[in-house]
């Protein structure tokens, strides 16, 4: 069979949001999208060019359907797909409300019960777990309940054991489980993580770090057998206007990776940017096994992902080159390739 350069597993939801600045208790309408973070990053990897996949269960209906045309659209297989024929089988649904200075956005949670959170191990296929080069997943996966969160450790562990490399995104959402909870499920999965995406907020707050942040990214590779480990630096202006970078660390050379902002980003959805930024690191890793291309990537494809609407990011390898490019050009750069 096949195989593939990325599997990540984790709910997939429907988002709804009112059209451009109107209030979710005021508008009449909502627009329709596919959204969720492991979704968001195999999606990403997809359009940059490698091979990816999506471990995760839907309700066999036609909210189920419009998912999978997504999945399908975006490229990333579908072969992993569970369906759900329970009466009670449902999608997780989450509703957005962009915001405009000095009102900030605002989410509400609709998924308590879905199908996802119903997965069995034993409904993924068995011969799965040496058909990637990486396996990601997320600490949103690990909070939702305590099935999904059991199932996700089974998965990272036989994955590891078949010799995939294993990236984790701690993504800590307080909304979803508190500090001490989070913080020792982590630390028991660290052990079999080879790249680790976690902020500064969330390594200060719920993993109770202190010090220098360059102190605090290398600490996790002393402790454990990590060998990256990225955070991003946002600067946020006002809910339209950002400057972004991030900062790898990779332990086999021992060296901090980092480059200047983008700045100025016109933000017209920042859903889903952190995970077109982890996309781009695990392209940049897997395609080149660099970890200096994977922050090029990563910063560039989070920062353009701002820029459109909806969960998933649309940007293909060539545009992500191109932005690239010109980050890094000196002097002024033509406007008149386009």
């Amino acid at each position: 069979m096949d195989g593939f350069d990325l599997i990540t597993f984790g709910e997939i939801m429907l988002r709804l949001s009112p059209p451009g600045n109107e209030r979710m208790s005021r508008g009449d309408m909502f627009d329709k999208r596919a959204g969720g973070s492991e979704l968001n990053v195999a999606a990403g990897t997809a359009l940059l060019g490698l091979r990816s996949a999506v471990i995760s269960k839907l309700p066999d209906n036609a909210i189920g359907t419009f998912i999978k045309n997504r999945i399908r659209f975006e490229g990333v297989s579908d072969d992993f797909l569970i369906y759900d024929n329970d009466p009670g089988a449902r999608l997780g649904i989450y509703y957005y409300e962009a915001g405009a200075a000095p009102r900030k956005p605002s989410i509400i949670y609709d998924r308590m019960n879905s199908s996802f959170t119903r997965i069995q191990t034993q409904e993924i296929p068995q011969d799965i777990y040496s058909r990637t080069k990486v396996f990601h997943t997320s600490g949103i996966t690990m909070a939702l309940c305590q099935n999904s969160r059991q199932v996700a450790l089974e998965l990272i562990k036989s994955f590891k054991a078949a010799g995939a490399k294993i990236s984790f995104d701690c993504n800590y959402r307080a909304n979803l489980w508190d500090e001490e909870e989070a913080r020792s499920t982590i630390r028991s999965i660290l052990p079999y993580v080879d790249i680790l995406f976690v902020s500064e907020e969330t390594s200060r707050r719920m993993m109770q770090k202190s010090g220098d942040l360059r102190d605090i990214m290398k600490s996790y590779t002393q402790e454990f057998p990590i060998k990256v480990v990225a955070t991003t630096q946002r600067t946020v202006k006002s809910p339209k206007k950002h400057d972004f970078t991030s900062i790898i660390y990779g332990a086999e050379e021992n060296l901090f990776y980092t480059e200047k902002p983008y700045q100025d980003i016109d933000v017209i959805d920042r859903i889903g940017s952190g995970d077109a930024y982890v996309a781009g690191a695990l392209f940049g890793y897997i395609k080149y096994g660099d970890n200096e291309k994977a922050l090029k990537f990563a910063n560039a494809y989070s920062s353009v992902k701002n820029t459109v609407p909806g969960d998933l990011p649309s940007s293909d390898f060539s545009e992500i080159e191109s932005i690239i490019n010109n980050h890094n050009a000196i002097g002024q750069t033509s406007e008149l390739n386009r």
